[in-house]
């Protein structure tokens, strides 16, 4: 019977299975290092969400170079995934390595500044407008101590985000609204330190009524955002929503943190110069350090300096913002690299294109099979989704998850030699990828629309 999605789901059943037969069949090597994983690791991965690749076990890498993977079978992959971001500059960006290489040479980390930080600083303040940065080693942690901070200087005690959000794990990010409007824990979420209604407000992305109403509590010393939502496919804010949301908060007096973790790929100023946003403060992470852990923290003068009017807050060492890590001479070496020579205005002037021709590639094979799927883009980025118009908020997003149709369309392009992000139908451009890679995925995607409806 054909549903929603417009595809026979007893098909792809079947094409699914002979999919997974063939993966087995086709990573020994793999299959054996994550059997013998399983014996010392959780789940048999480093971390438990390598659990989610569409195999059953992942692939193990070999080599990772420019915008492509060699696995331990010897499989070759064109990668749209780029760690989920934090290859955004290609696997092995020539400035990179030699900035790393060299600064292994003269130290790692000193818990002392070097010139590189500087230079980040003010690259940083040209690039998103905010007057001063602190560095972290991810943007989950720049978020957290972005989260203190506001609810330190505000004397507020609740955090506003919007269902289904992506902010690293952050607690209060995980916090949805539920049907009623109240605010409940995202499924899943696991040990919330207490019930996310006392710390978090959840309300849906594009709901400018549901905003005010929130703001006008005068409880909110924080909204937390993407410019665009990312984590349950791509979510565009309606026009006119972010002029909207940055005159509400002024009113009520509330902080607006901008998260561009993933939305970087808007261009080398984000959606924040793309978009004229003016953020209070400002947080990012994985792709400035090209794969070397490395967040940044942004402010302006004013947030800044009601930081340090309140001499009982104690940001130095006791108050939960920072650790020893952070700012490391290794960390600011890589994303001086990155940001001086690698994504600069001239790298996304070619990647985005290369994600119009992926979106226009993937909107080819729909209509030629008519079937009910859209794509959206954000720059470098793009995402297909099972539904006819793209979601306007996360939780209709989540709602039209599919996902053993996402299984399928993964493993199909796996086992051919393309490899996109696990977690959803997400591909992202790098300075590395090429017009034949993104029309090699064309050629992938239509193979399996095809297989599907034959």
């Amino acid at each position: 019977m054909t549903d929603v999605s417009g595809v026979d789901r007893a098909r792809l059943r079947e094409r699914l299975e002979l999919e997974l037969e063939r993966f087995v069949v086709s990573n020994p090597r793999s299959q054996a290092l994550y059997d013998r994983g399983r014996k010392s690791l959780i789940g048999g991965v480093p971390m438990p969400w390598m659990m989610r690749w569409a195999g059953g076990f992942p692939v193990f890498a070999k080599l990772a170079i420019g915008a492509r993977i060699i696995d331990v079978d010897d499989h070759t992959y064109i990668d749209f995934c780029l760690g989920d971001t934090g290859a955004m500059a290609g696997h092995d960006p020539e400035p990179v390595v030699r900035a790393i290489t060299d600064q292994e040479k003269t130290g790692i980390t000193t818990m002392l500044p070097t010139e590189n930080a500087a230079w980040v600083g003010e690259e940083l303040q040209l690039r998103f407008g905010l007057d001063r940065w602190m560095f972290t080693l991810t943007a989950t942690d720049a978020n957290r101590a972005a989260l203190r901070i506001c609810r330190q200087i505000t004397g507020r005690p609740k955090v506003l985000v919007f269902s289904y959000s992506y902010h690293g794990s952050v607690d209060e990010a995980f916090a949805v609204a539920a049907p009623d409007g109240s605010t409940v824990s995202r499924a899943g979420n696991v040990g919330p330190p207490v019930d996310p209604a006392q710390t978090t407000v959840a309300i849906e992305f594009n709901d400018l009524d549901a905003l005010e109403k929130a703001l006008a509590t005068g409880e909110i010393a924080c909204v937390l955002a993407e410019p665009a939502m990312t984590n349950m496919g791509i979510v565009l804010p309606d026009e006119g929503y972010h002029q909207a949301l940055r005159e509400l908060t002024g009113k009520h007096g509330t902080l607006l943190i901008i998260d561009e973790t993933h939305t970087f790929s808007a261009g080398a100023g984000g959606c924040t110069r793309a978009w004229d946003l003016k953020p209070d403060l400002f947080t990012i992470g994985k792709a400035i350090g090209a794969g070397i852990p490395a967040g940044a923290l942004g402010m302006t003068d004013a947030v800044a300096e009601r930081m340090f009017e309140q001499t009982e807050a104690d940001y130095e060492d006791t108050g939960g913002v920072g650790g020893t890590l952070a700012g490391n001479a290794l960390s600011m070496a890589a994303v001086r690299a990155t940001l001086s020579e690698v994504l600069t205005d001239e790298a996304f002037e070619y990647t985005i294109p290369l994600a119009t021709r992926f979106s226009d590639g993937i909107r080819s094979v729909v209509a030629e099979h008519g079937l009910p799927w859209n794509v959206t883009q954000l720059g470098a980025r793009a995402e297909y989704r099972f539904e006819n118009e793209p979601a306007r908020n996360g939780t209709q997003a989540h709602d039209a998850s599919d996902p053993e149709l996402e299984r399928f369309l993964h493993l199909h392009a796996l086992n051919r030699g393309v490899m996109i992000t696990p977690f959803h139908n997400m591909a992202l451009m790098s300075p590395a990828t090429t017009e034949h890679d993104v029309d090699r995925h064309t050629e992938v995607f239509g193979e399996a629309v095809r297989d599907l409806q034959a």
